[in-house]
């Protein structure tokens, strides 16, 4: 195992928490845990919290930072297909259960979106109901909606952004 950096970094949206290794970032969540102890700043979260700046002010579309996700190699490809969704779009579970093959896999995909341990640089917040309304989201759907509104979403039926 590759040592850990950590720290707490803040958002419009509340505290996050940020974790890496040398190989990339293993770890970004809304809330700080109770027994978090950040370290010493390292250079990858000093460019994960000036590109989350960058985004915070809408001028960011696209993350550039190594990462290093650990999780089972069906998470792993669910994961690297949010990575395709383009900044101020979505796409419905189904469409993403589509896209890697299975679209009788929705279930376990949104599953694995769930357990997606990386906020907003890997965009689970993208995937949508079918219907086009918002569900599930491990930060809250209030967060979901304001990361969406950021990129340009709106509400199903009040004109969406096409960018």
């Amino acid at each position: 195992m590759h040592p850990v950096s950590a720290a707490i970094l803040t958002s419009p949206l509340g505290d996050l928490w940020a974790e890496a290794t040398d190989l990339g970032l293993t770890r970004l969540s809304f809330g700080v845990p109770a027994n978090a102890e950040p370290t010493a700043h390292s250079p990858l979260l000093d460019a994960l919290s000036h590109q989350l700046d960058e985004y915070w002010a809408g001028r960011l579309r696209s993350f550039n930072l190594p990462l290093d996700l650990r999780g089972s190699p069906f998470r792993q490809k669910v994961w690297q297909s949010l990575l395709t969704i383009p900044w101020g779009r979505t796409r419905s579970y189904l469409e993403q259960a589509t896209l890697l093959g299975d679209p009788a896999a929705i279930r376990a995909v949104a599953a694995a979106n769930g357990k997606n341990p990386v906020a907003i640089v890997v965009p689970c917040h993208r995937v949508v109901g079918s219907d086009g309304s918002l569900t599930g989201y491990a930060g809250g759907l209030e967060r979901k909606r304001a990361l969406l509104e950021l990129e340009g979403w709106r509400p199903h039926g009040q004109g969406a952004l096409e960018l």
